[in-house]
């Protein structure tokens, strides 16, 4: 590893913060970026660009973009690397395997007595959403990580590990369309209350109550970005 090219950089806008090298900087200041609605699926990453934006060599900005590509958020494309936005085809699959993959977690519960939910990580869960409830949460699109954190969370209470890594995979993959289902107050709303009342059926026992209100909830954030993600697709189209 060529250290004297990835030199320790002090984290902006931290008190004393955590001080970080020049490649995880530049790592998180991109994955944040790509995961905001400011950039647009037609702005190129080169490791010129990048390197010169952040006064940094291209040794730590290569290993960047190639995190985030393995992280799925970059694609190559025409000679470079753009924010991957799924096609509609795309972005249908992936949600039906998501569906697949959260209702599983119920489904082996229900079908094995044996398997028992970690209730104790459930409840845990569901107190981080009630005060997001009692406190009011803004529309924002970083919202999607929260969200995706109550449906990992859910899942590896069932007890199968594999199945959240293969939810997390998936969860990356159409992450860049599904931050756009948090932008109004009336998803977030619903999002906090639903996630609650999912949680709070699974405690109570009623497994296969969890599992219809489960494919109910996610049915409707499908519908909500479908259209958004045939949007995307159509500039892509329309792109020289």
């Amino acid at each position: 590893m060529d250290t004297t090219q990835d030199p320790v950089l002090q984290e902006p806008g931290t008190q004393g913060g955590r001080r970080l090298t020049a490649r995880v900087r530049v790592y998180e200041a991109l994955r944040g970026e790509l995961l905001s609605t400011a950039v647009s699926p037609f702005t190129r990453y080169t490791e010129e660009n990048v390197a010169e934006r952040f006064g940094v060599s291209r040794t730590p900005v290569r290993d960047a973009l190639a995190r985030l590509e393995a992280d799925g958020l970059l694609v190559k494309r025409d000679g470079g690397l753009f924010r991957y936005t799924p096609t509609v085809t795309e972005f249908t699959d992936l949600y039906e395997l998501r569906v697949l993959l959260e209702t599983c977690g119920l489904d082996r519960a229900i079908d094995d007595p044996t398997i028992r939910h970690d209730t104790g990580a459930i409840e845990a869960e569901l107190v981080v959403w009630q005060e997001r409830s009692d406190a009011g949460i803004l529309p924002d699109a970083g919202f999607v990580t929260a969200d995706e954190q109550f449906h990992t969370v859910l899942l590896g209470a069932a007890g199968n590990a594999e199945l959240v890594g293969a939810l997390q995979r998936v969860n990356r993959r159409i992450r860049p369309v599904r931050m756009h289902d948090y932008l109004t107050q009336d998803r977030v709303n619903a999002t906090i209350s639903e996630h609650i009342a999912i949680g709070e059926l699974v405690l109570s026992g009623s497994l296969r109550q969890a599992r219809d209100a489960l494919r109910t909830h996610v049915g409707q954030s499908q519908s909500i970005v479908r259209a958004r993600a045939a949007r995307a697709m159509h500039l892509m189209q329309l792109a020289p």
